[in-house]
């Protein structure tokens, strides 16, 4: 081996020890090819986000010398309240009550729809909506007559409880799904996924025409009827791609309703994932969804949801299979950029290994772990349109700030099992 090819070897073996480790580290000038234009993000960004975003794109896209020689760097969004603002499932729900797409359930029985309906719910969904269409058929609740059944299921979906306040679902797992936001693809059983791609095109187009701020309504109330995509993520997911980053959207809105819109910023549908029924033989969803990890096929106890959306993301990303899809993977196995808005997000941001972007909309672990930043790898940005003021009390990290498997509350701990202190709302 001549002194050139082993210099060159050791600075290979650098590089990848350097990524393996998570790290950023700054790319001298003279290494970039001459020929390579590292994309240059746009500006638009609270205090530093811009140049830290900048500095993971120099040191991980492709103009670096080694990157032809390595697997491409992985970056996954959540997409609503992430990408967009606001959330295209709620868009979508909206969209299917103002025009009758949702069907009658079996017998007319409303817990076929979802296992974790409780019999308050179904009672009170029956009573609303039992008379209007036989089984199978579409409820007319965007006419006068089927108000009452739109309004009982934008409650149920809104809030979780019926309009009489009862609680509409019970028994579920807080770390691997939301009943409400599992409800929505549940209620979609009967039509086919292109089907579906088509209502999310309606949605889509009346929800970006329509002016910021703009309400609709849908039974007898009125919600948001608008929804933005983000410049500054557009731009980020697009710098990002050009620069030779494996880009993947992560979200707990309907598998087809997100490709609809994530074809916005570039991101073709087969790099999208999001709640996923199952089929017939005939092409049409089913009231049931597909599984991760140990989580069978019609199980429907784990959907993209905090950690269900690290089980999604080994499976579908980095071709992870069976009860190892739900467990922390080695950092070569791993996303090195993600971004997020939530607590539904946490176990994917925490897993990136180099960068953690969270636009602040107050969730209580979120903040307490994107503010104690324990590793130094966390950013936070306010919320692009119409940010949120500052939070007037702590976060209750040190308390209350996490919610167990059973919906108990508790403390944010570190990964050393040391509880994080409460924090300060500091980015707004």
């Amino acid at each position: 081996m001549t002194p050139s090819s082993t210099v060159r070897r050791l600075q290979a073996v650098g590089a990848a020890a350097a990524i393996a480790a998570g790290t950023l580290v700054a790319t001298a000038p003279a290494a970039q090819a001459a020929h390579c234009a590292t994309p240059q993000l746009a500006a638009g960004w609270y205090g530093d986000n811009q140049a830290r975003l900048q500095q993971l794109i120099d040191q991980y896209g492709k103009c670096n010398p080694y990157r032809p020689n390595r697997a491409k760097p992985v970056a996954v969004f959540d997409w609503d309240n992430t990408v967009v603002k606001n959330d295209v499932g709620d868009a979508q729900m909206y969209w299917l009550l103002r025009n009758g797409k949702i069907r009658q359930p079996a017998a007319g029985d409303w817990t076929a729809t979802s296992r974790y309906l409780t019999p308050a719910a179904a009672r009170a969904l029956a009573d609303a909506c039992g008379a209007l269409a036989r089984p199978g058929a579409p409820l007319p609740t965007g006419t006068p007559a089927g108000a009452g059944c739109a309004d009982e299921l934008a409650a149920v979906y809104g809030t979780a409880a019926t309009r009489s306040g009862a609680a509409a679902f019970a028994g579920w797992d807080h770390r691997t799904i939301e009943p409400a936001y599992a409800w929505l693809p549940q209620l979609m059983q009967g039509w086919t996924a292109s089907e579906v791609r088509g209502f999310a095109a309606a949605a889509r187009a009346e929800n970006l025409a329509a002016p910021i701020g703009a309400v609709q309504q849908v039974g007898s109330g009125s919600v948001t009827g608008w929804v933005r995509y983000y410049d500054q993520q557009k731009d980020l997911i697009q710098g990002l791609r050009k620069a030779g980053f494996d880009v993947w959207i992560s979200s707990a809105s309907p598998q087809p309703v997100v490709e609809v819109w994530a074809k916005g910023v570039g991101v073709a549908a087969d790099h999208v994932i999001g709640i996923r029924n199952t089929t017939t033989t005939g092409g049409k969803l089913t009231a049931h969804l597909q599984g991760c990890g140990s989580v069978k096929d019609g199980a429907d106890t784990m959907i993209t949801y905090i950690d269900g959306k690290r089980c999604w993301i080994n499976k579908e990303v980095f071709g992870v299979r069976g009860a190892a899809a739900e467990k922390v993977q080695p950092a070569a196995r791993r996303q090195v950029f993600a971004a997020g808005d939530s607590d539904t997000d946490i176990s994917f941001l925490r897993d990136a290994t180099a960068l953690r972007l969270v636009l602040n909309r107050n969730k209580n672990e979120l903040m307490c772990r994107a503010y104690d930043d324990s590793d130094g790898k966390w950013i936070v940005n306010p919320m692009f349109i119409e940010p949120k003021k500052q939070k007037a009390a702590p976060y209750p990290c040190s308390t209350t700030g996490y919610v167990d498997h059973d919906g108990t509350a508790g403390p944010v701990r570190r990964g050393d099992t040391s509880v994080v202190p409460d924090q300060t709302d500091r980015v707004f």
